[in-house]
């Protein structure tokens, strides 16, 4: 899976948005933390989950239950508007 390129990227500061294109059935933005922002980076190349997930570990001390919940949560919600081709 990965970002579609119907959606467009925006870091500002500490804070990542997401925003559709004219081409995306979403209207919207999706705002999100510093971990959104890693987790939207990452899906600019073709990726799974579970290799997310592994990269985010060697990245944040935080357990790797902390870690699974915010990626599924991340993924799922950017799966729900359209903004993932998989």
């Amino acid at each position: 899976m990965k970002l579609s390129s119907d959606f467009l990227v925006h870091h500002s500061g500490k804070e990542t948005v997401v925003v559709p294109t004219g081409n995306a059935a979403f209207s919207g933005i999706v705002k999100g933390n510093d971990t959104f922002g890693e987790i939207v980076e990452l899906l600019k190349k073709d990726t799974t989950e579970e290799e997310i997930i592994t990269k985010m570990m060697t990245q944040y001390d935080a357990p790797r239950k902390t870690i699974e919940k915010d990626v599924t949560f991340v993924v799922g919600n950017l799966r729900k508007i359209g903004a993932l081709d998989e």
